[in-house]
């Protein structure tokens, strides 16, 4: 295909030229059908498994968007992380099968999904989220979200979190927004506010501050040019009950943030104006 681009002013004054066939015939590769052949887009990829024995049912789903199938050596890294997953969901649920009694209806159903997602996808960089969910029986499933950054470049997979130089270097640049932000949305969901903590205690349990050790990290862009916001998200059981939900805030990238990026991931990022 770029040798009939490179071809076209040739024969911009030869009659009648007026489509791509027509360059590629008077360029002289009109024998060779893989000139006018482009490779196909990206596709989005997902696969199902599931199986049933009497009243007890596995269901395995795992998918990632067409700009994850973009990066081939992505594809290869998530791809053996879902073959290696859904091996063990099925060795698991064999065993819960052989060994649970009949009239236990829960110990036999067991499920997996994994939903990634495009946060960002900059030149050098792509950002996605994952949405996991599992049932293994009992009272209701779990749920939870993975960060996972692929450095375009270097073909490498990092957590989100991994870009900073550390989780207290990250802290200290959010400041007290973190905690402020996370209160004002505690206040929300309870209908009153958060339980001002005494001076001397402890700083544990759901109305204490949080911290990104605890969180996951997301990186956002706004220009898919460079990340300028991060997402910190916190699951059931960290930052409230399993009723209150997950809790996800979200804060532009300013000077202070940028200074706890490591400095090879720098021009990565932005501040956000």
């Amino acid at each position: 295909m770029r040798l009939v681009l490179f071809l076209i002013p040739l024969w911009l004054s030869s009659a009648g030229c007026s489509s791509q066939e027509d360059y590629a015939r008077n360029a002289g590769i009109k024998d060779d059908p893989r000139a006018l052949v482009t490779a196909p887009p990206a596709q989005p990829a997902e696969l199902t498994d599931s199986d049933t024995r009497g009243d007890w049912k596995r269901t395995f789903e795992y998918r990632w968007p067409a700009a994850v199938s973009a990066q081939p050596e992505l594809v290869k890294l998530l791809a053996a992380e879902r073959d290696k997953t859904l091996a063990q969901e099925k060795s698991e649920w064999a065993a819960a099968v052989k060994d649970s009694p009949a009239d236990c209806v829960s110990c036999g159903q067991r499920s997996f999904a994994m939903d990634w997602k495009v946060v960002a996808d900059t030149p050098g960089f792509l950002s996605l989220s994952g949405d996991v969910s599992t049932y293994t029986g009992g009272a209701h499933g779990m749920y939870g979200l993975r960060s996972l950054v692929w450095d375009k470049q270097a073909k490498r997979a990092l957590d989100g979190a991994a870009l900073f130089r550390s989780p207290e270097a990250l802290d200290a640049a959010l400041g007290n927004s973190l905690c402020a932000a996370l209160n004002a949305e505690r206040a929300k969901r309870r209908g009153e506010p958060v339980r001002v903590m005494v001076e001397g205690e402890n700083d544990f349990g759901f109305d204490s501050c949080q911290y990104t050790k605890d969180a996951t990290v997301l990186l956002g862009s706004s220009n898919g040019q460079a990340f300028d916001r991060i997402g910190i998200w916190f699951g059931p059981y960290v930052a409230g009950s399993y009723a209150e939900g997950a809790y996800e805030l979200n804060f532009p990238v300013n000077a202070a943030v940028l200074k706890a990026v490591k400095p090879e991931y720098l021009r990565a990022f932005a501040a956000k104006r």
